[in-house]
């Protein structure tokens, strides 16, 4: 067994999934992955069987939160290291995980695939509902996170028994700022994401600004 894990929720995923694992397959062996397939209602889940894909499957469509939870006990129960959220859409890119383990040997507790580091984040709405977290976070917890909104995190150990054992909180920018007031170190390496090539995101406008209200409201409110 590997040291490290991809986690990856899975809802109505057909058009990307075979892409996505079989080039961890071949490309990145040294990584291990386990598809959560959060009750997906089209091909998700066949392809992954017929292709012997490492699958958990709820029947029901449970939500991220869930999805990431599942992943954090099957990650505690068996031992991993520490574990990475990792789109089964294809915008995360594989080569990125060593170099985040190798930023958390220096002591970090959770490491973030940043997309603006070493560039400047693109105007638009979603942009600025991200540097409004962002500030939000930095005045809560007095750290400056580039990239509150990137999906791609990787957690140590110590945070997948708790997220496993103790902690209901979905992977939200949110809950970044709870750990990181609980003492979590927090450090991020530039990065690159790719677009979604099929299917279609859940995040309409509409969506990704209720979504930006909530996280602020919970930033604001609860940490």
């Amino acid at each position: 067994m590997n040291k490290i894990l991809l986690i990856i929720p899975a809802f109505n995923e057909e058009a990307n999934i075979e892409r996505v694992v079989d080039e961890l397959i071949k490309n990145h062996s040294n990584l291990d992955y386990v598809i959560i397939n959060d009750g997906s209602t089209d091909n998700t889940s066949r392809i992954c069987h017929e292709k012997g894909y490492n699958i958990i499957d709820h029947p029901e469509n449970k939500g991220l939160a869930a999805a990431f939870h599942t992943g954090m006990k099957y990650a505690f129960e068996k031992g991993y290291e520490c574990c990475v959220q990792f789109d089964g859409d294809g915008q995360h890119r594989a080569e990125f995980v060593i170099p985040m383990k190798e930023k958390m040997d220096e002591g970090y507790n959770i490491v973030i695939a940043s997309r603006f580091i070493d560039a400047k984040k693109p105007v638009s709405m979603r942009m600025v509902g991200s540097n409004m977290i962002q500030s939000a976070i930095r005045k809560k917890t007095g750290v400056d996170i580039k990239d509150p909104t990137s999906g791609m995190r990787m957690y140590d150990r110590g945070l997948i028994g708790k997220f496993a054992n103790e902690i209901n909180l979905p992977p939200e920018p949110s809950t970044l700022a709870y750990l990181i007031k609980n003492g979590s170190k927090v450090a991020e390496i530039p990065a690159v994401m790719d677009e979604r090539i099929g299917g279609v995101s859940y995040l309409t406008p509409a969506q990704a600004a209720k979504y930006m209200v909530k996280v602020l409201k919970d930033i604001w409110t609860n940490y």
